[in-house]
């Protein structure tokens, strides 16, 4: 008995080691993932938006990937490889690919802010798998997307409605992608990351390559240090924080990253971009806003 209390209690210390750094986790998913809208604006200088985010990916993936053979890690399955390519080009091709082509025409902070209604959107999803929205998740739901209403309202996303629909399609593939895959068999661990980054790298180069893009022969300093800050910050370093701190926390604080990216992005874009924000603006984004927290606090609830 006094040997099972005292592993318990080394478990629980072990436990609270590791959790120690989830607060640095956090700060690095808010300030890193926040601030690659601003990143992806800046590459985009140079580099066309379905080629940069392809590249992106490969290299990343590629690099993830021949680690983790390195380390000895189990090659997917047939059927994991199938399950990582249809989310791969779900989130990274839809998602991350219509972002950067969005960008092209609508500022990184609305962007960041369109996006953040993902949640929303898995909410819905996540009722084809019998887990409806309650009450106050509904009212989450009605809440973002009036805020989606009024942010089309603003100059920033009215002068460009194909960028607002792609936003919103990046949004809605993200959340399908992110739901389905919970219910699928995928690859173990990190070798989930590498494989859906690879599949969705090569649905992108196709994209770009189809679409006539081509990369620049004389890229700007800056278009290509942010293009490096995306593989290295956005897809190694902030991804391996969430997963970090999704092991260590509750997932309502894990995932509050969805809300507090885009005020991030907006200070970034407005500091250092000079982008500009309006009164639909502002309106939008603290509408939508308060629908994703309404939402997350909802299913804290239910969790308790």
């Amino acid at each position: 008995m006094n040997d099972s209390a005292n592993q318990t209690l080394a478990m629980a210390g072990d436990e609270s080691r590791a959790g120690k750094w989830v607060p640095l986790a956090m700060f690095a998913l808010y300030i890193v993932w926040g601030s690659t809208y601003l990143g992806i604006r800046i590459a985009l200088e140079s580099y066309p938006p379905f080629l940069l985010a392809g590249l992106r990916f490969a290299i990343a993936g590629g690099l993830l990937f021949g680690y983790l053979r390195l380390r000895g890690a189990t090659l997917p399955t047939a059927r994991q490889w199938r399950n990582a390519a249809f989310t791969g080009v779900l989130l990274l091709g839809f998602g991350n690919g219509l972002v950067c082509y969005a960008e092209q025409s609508v500022s990184s902070g609305i962007s960041a802010v369109v996006v953040a209604s993902m949640p929303l959107f898995a909410a819905i999803f996540a009722g084809l798998y019998k887990n409806w929205p309650t009450r106050r998740e509904t009212i989450g739901l009605l809440i973002g997307f009036l805020g989606v209403i009024v942010l089309n309202l603003g100059n920033a996303l009215s002068g460009s409605h194909i960028g607002a629909a792609a936003l919103l399609v990046a949004a809605i593939a993200w959340a399908f992608g992110s739901v389905w895959s919970k219910h699928q068999d995928m690859p173990a661990g990190m070798m989930n990351t590498a494989a859906q980054m690879l599949c969705g790298s090569i649905a992108l180069l196709a994209a770009g390559s189809l679409g006539g893009e081509k990369l620049p022969a004389h890229p700007t300093l800056h278009a290509t240090l942010a293009a490096a800050y995306l593989v290295v910050f956005g897809s190694f370093i902030a991804f391996s924080a969430y997963l970090y701190a999704l092991k260590h926390a509750r997932p309502a604080f894990a995932t509050s990253y969805a809300y507090v990216n885009p005020p991030i992005a907006v200070l970034f874009g407005v500091l250092l971009l000079g982008e500009k924000v309006g009164p639909y603006d502002l309106a939008g984004m603290a509408v939508i806003l308060l629908g994703v927290v309404v939402i997350t606090l909802a299913k804290q609830r239910r969790t308790h």
